[in-house]
This record gives C-alpha cells, sequence and structure tokens, in this order.
C-alpha cells in the first residue's frame, strides 16, 4: 500500500484547483458577519452535546486496501456513541446502504451528500452559540491542509452541516480545521502556530491577525500559542494531538517518550509553555500528561508506516462517556484508561481499536464532530 504522503504528491493539482475556489468565498465572506462579531463563544466539548458528527467518506485512492476496515473503524464509532447521543452520519449515495450497515440504525440518522475523506472533525462546521439558544455554524474554509489532499466536495460539508442543523452560518476569512482549535468555554483557547499561521493556509496573514479573527469567531479572550511543527504530519500538527483542556484550568497534554520521536523535543517545549501559561482569566493551569504507546501491536496498519498516528490524547468527549483508543500495549492502554477515568469521573471511558484510521494519520477526534446544546 503506498502512504498516505505517496497520494498527497498524486492529487496537489486536483488539491489548488480547489483551494482557489474555497479561498475566493472565504475571502468575499459577507460584511454582515462583522456585525455579529462577538456575540456567538465556543463551549467546551464536555458540554452537553445535541448529537455527533461522522463522514463516512473513506475512499480507496487514499486508503487502498485498508477502506474497508476504515470503514469497520468508523463503524464502530459511530454505534459506540450513538449509546450515548445521537449521531448524523454524512455519506455518499453509493455507499448508503453500507453505511446503514457499519453504523446501524439506532440513534442514527445519514445525510447523503459527496465527499472526499473521512476527517470530520477538519471539515465540518465549529459550532458556537449565544447563550440565548442560538447556535451559529463557523466555516474556516477547508483547503486540503494547505492544498495537500483533493478536499472540493469536503469544503462544502461545513455548509451543509449549518443547514441540517439550522445554524446561522458563519464563513470566516481565515483557512483553517476543526483540529486546529481547542478552547475551555470560558475565553481559553489553545492553537499550535505551525497549522495556523502558515502560508499554505493563510498567507499575508500576520499573527496578530490570525489571533484577532479566531477570537471573534469563538469567542475566546486569550490563545495559547504553541509552536507545533510544520510538514512533519498531513495537518502540520494540530492541537488535538497536543493539548485538551479537560475543563477550565486543567489541561491534558501529550508527552513523546521516545527520543527517537519528531515530536519528543516538541512535546517537551509545548509542556514548559503550558506549565507556564495561564488562562484567560489569570489562573495557572494544572497539567496532566499522557505519552504514546512505545510497544503498539503489530499489524497490516502499522508497519513500516510512518503516519500511523498511536497517541492517546485524540480522544473524543460526549454526553457520559469518553471515547478514546487503544493500541495492543496493555501497559499504556491501562494508563491512558485510569488517566482518563481519574480526569472525568462523571463518565465511562471506553477504549476502540481504531489501528485503521491511526494508518492514515488521524484518531476518534479527528473523524468525529459535535453540535452542542444551544
Amino acid at each position: 500500500m503506498s502512504t498516505r504522503r505517496e497520494f498527497i504528491k498524486q492529487v496537489s493539482v486536483v488539491a489548488s484547483l480547489g483551494a482557489a475556489t474555497s479561498m475566493g468565498l472565504g475571502l468575499n465572506a459577507s460584511r454582515v458577519q462583522a456585525a455579529i462579531k462577538g456575540r456567538w463563544h465556543m463551549p467546551d466539548e464536555g458540554d452537553k452535546h445535541q448529537q455527533a458528527f461522522i463522514a463516512f467518506g473513506a475512499q480507496e485512492a487514499i486508503h487502498e486496501d485498508f477502506t474497508p476496515y476504515v470503514q469497520d473503524a468508523l463503524g464502530r464509532i459511530a454505534r459506540t456513541i450513538a449509546n450515548y447521543e445521537p449521531v448524523t452520519v454524512f455519506c455518499r449515495e453509493s455507499e448508503r446502504d453500507l453505511a446503514e450497515e457499519k453504523c446501524g440504525t439506532s440513534n442514527i440518522t445519514l445525510v447523503v451528500t459527496e465527499l472526499d475523506d473521512i476527517w470530520m472533525r477538519d471539515i465540518g462546521a465549529n459550532f458556537v452559540i449565544d447563550g440565548e439558544g442560538g447556535l451559529g455554524a463557523v466555516d474556516f474554509n477547508f483547503n486540503g491542509w494547505g492544498n495537500k489532499q483533493q478536499h472540493a466536495d469536503d469544503a462544502q460539508l461545513a455548509a451543509l452541516a449549518a443547514r441540517t442543523t439550522g445554524a446561522s452560518y458563519i464563513r470566516s476569512q481565515l483557512v483553517g480545521e476543526g483540529g486546529g482549535i481547542e478552547v475551555d468555554g470560558h475565553g481559553t483557547g489553545i492553537m499550535t502556530e505551525s497549522s495556523w499561521i502558515n502560508t499554505n493556509r493563510n498567507p499575508g496573514w500576520s499573527k496578530a491577525d490570525v489571533e484577532e479573527e479566531l477570537k471573534n469567531r469563538l469567542g475566546l479572550r486569550k490563545i495559547i500559542w504553541l509552536p507545533g511543527i510544520k510538514g512533519k504530519d498531513i495537518t502540520d500538527a494540530h492541537v488535538d494531538f497536543y493539548a485538551r483542556f479537560v475543563k477550565p484550568g486543567v489541561l491534558i497534554a501529550n508527552l513523546d517518550n521516545d527520543p527517537e520521536s519528531y515530536d519528543h523535543k516538541v512535546t517537551l517545549a509545548h509542556l514548559d509553555i503550558l506549565k507556564n501559561a495561564t488562562d484567560a482569566d489569570g489562573h495557572p493551569l494544572q497539567v496532566h500528561t499522557v505519552s504514546p504507546p512505545l510497544n503498539p501491536r503489530t499489524s497490516m496498519f502499522s508497519k513500516s508506516n510512518p503516519d500511523f498516528a498511536a497517541g492517546y490524547i485524540n480522544y473524543f468527549v460526549i454526553n457520559g462517556a469518553v471515547i478514546a483508543p487503544e493500541f495492543g500495549d496493555k501497559a499504556a492502554d491501562t494508563k491512558a484508561f485510569d488517566l482518563l477515568s481519574e480526569l472525568y469521573p462523571d463518565r465511562e471511558v471506553v477504549q476502540l481499536n481504531i489501528d485503521a484510521i491511526s494508518a492514515g494519520g488521524g484518531g476518534i477526534h479527528c473523524v468525529t464532530s459535535h453540535q452542542p446544546l444551544a
């Protein structure tokens, strides 16, 4: 099987054409939106959800021989979430029956649309609320993580999510992805510079300009910037593989203990920043760490695969549960389970085998998104 990086090279021309369309629409965002800046804010992921979303969009051109296994993993995730909250599954017309077979019908709604891939967190709407029952859907003009992958269909999904939920559609002029956003719901955000302040997404934007737009769209008062690292993975180091808010003032951060990993020094630098940071109200942060497995199971998905993303921090918080990965490293899996159980005492921690998804460089948080209860 060719790696995801090899496929990226194959579709660069197609991606660039799609990006041009997406950027053109983004830069012509309605001036009306300026009038509602400050009305909206993004709540914490752990707040009550109306529903969750999954994009059942794996395609052989990207995942090749792994495609059926990716579909199985998406189905496992959808069925597990549906035990706790409703799930809307976006799928192609040609795969509607397959999506129903894999994801089930209990607490599941299927919405037919065209899709390029599976990364719901990045391609979907970034929902915000106004505290008075209003729901907004922010579109950050997905461009294939900087023209690295075909994305013309996926770039339309945020608008579709807005229509599906009846949310007010809010188009930013920034280009970015939901996996690059982490908030505490009380005015503090964490982002990586490598994914937001990057010419492959936002050429000509200064850090101050990017920060102002993110604050306005997401209702933030402070952003803690982590450096991240460019070019090592397709996302340019999304924050949801590095730091997550458990609740205001409490964080869980990735600590890569493998000295051979490119993330080793990066996570140490991030920890130093986070341990010395304060939130929007000036309070210091309590930082817990979780480390990737050093001995994940050897499988067709992980063997000789530089894109395999074995990280426990890419979990999804839903109503009554935390959906997290396991990687066949008993000691590391148990340690992650115990920490998440301690940090989320009011939720059941459910660990799933998602190796086929990890083979594409992502995790459970990457393939899901949610609509908060307005």
